[in-house]
């Protein structure tokens, strides 16, 4: 971040807090504790800590904890996120997103993927159940039954699911679980596919076999934006609800808790409420962009 930018930014946070004021001697240590803290890193480590910024700046250890939590600034926290380098973002933004605000008539929309390799996980020990006072007591280690691969398609008008779990995640079983799509979707709907850039999507036998069929329309999202397939929200949903915790004594143990979540879910499902606009997504894309740039250009 360009100390420029950091400068401006305490300058309006100054103007906020004490309109009208003069700095004083001691706004300027203030400031320049937090100009430090967010433009530059300690002599040693990857990020400033509480002490070491008290030790730097000669302020005490518990007024720098205030000030860092009265301006917000948390170096002990980072958040992860990833730009995508696809020429065609915006199209494929206004694309998806336009399905989920605006989808067509007598259409059907399905936001469609895989998760692979889930692993039947045995506890070895018997599970300690929550009580008054005290959580469930798991134990941290197990034993692997072998893996399963949950295909999914989410119907974003209903919120319904088509969930089938196979054993691998190649290309046949991608076109053996859109052939099952098309056996109990009826005749007279268009099908419109929301999938990510993933090889098995894109599969010679797989675009040969959609372009046979010309009620099958695929939409691809842009790279590294899985957000915008609504299906990983569900993904979500499953294994906090029904996988991370569970204990299984073989993979169709698995196979069938999952297939019993999904029938369970199915019975009172509701569509996710999408409300982002392509033009709110990009602008907030713009706004990380300039966060990383220092610069509103």
């Amino acid at each position: 971040m360009a100390a420029g930018f950091v400068e401006r930014r305490l300058s309006g946070l100054y103007d906020e807090l004490r309109p009208g004021r003069p700095r004083s001697i001691e706004d300027d240590r203030i400031a320049a504790l937090l100009k430090r803290t967010l433009s530059r890193k300690p002599a040693a480590g990857t990020h400033w800590s509480v002490r070491e910024a008290a030790k730097s700046s000669g302020i005490s250890k518990s007024t720098v904890h205030r000030l860092f939590q009265a301006f917000a600034v948390q170096p002990h926290r980072s958040r992860s996120f990833k730009l995508s380098t696809d020429p065609f973002f915006i199209e494929k933004v206004r694309d998806i997103v336009g399905l989920y605000l605006n989808p067509p008539d007598h259409a059907l929309v399905l936001c469609v993927d895989e998760k692979s390799q889930i692993q039947a996980l045995n506890r070895t020990q018997p599970v300690l159940p929550m009580g008054l006072g005290y959580v469930e007591g798991v134990t941290h280690d197990y034993v692997r039954h072998g893996t399963t691969t949950l295909f999914a398609a989410l119907d974003i008008a209903t919120g319904t699911m088509f969930a089938d779990c196979k054993a691998r995640h190649r290309h046949q079983e991608f076109l053996a679980f859109l052939r099952d799509l098309d056996a109990c979707i009826p005749r007279d709907l268009d099908v419109h596919l929301v999938v990510d850039n993933y090889a098995t999507h894109k599969h010679g036998k797989v675009r040969t076999w959609l372009a046979r069929r010309p009620r099958f329309h695929i939409h691809y999202t842009p790279t590294y934006s899985s957000r915008l397939n609504q299906v990983e929200r569900w993904f979500g949903i499953i294994t906090q609800r029904a996988i991370r915790r569970g204990s299984f004594s073989s993979v169709k143990d698995l196979v069938n808790k999952i297939d019993a979540f999904v029938e369970h879910y199915n019975r009172s499902n509701r569509p996710f409420a999408w409300t982002a606009t392509a033009d709110s997504i990009l602008q907030k894309i713009s706004r990380l962009c300039s966060r990383i740039s220092g610069t509103a250009h």
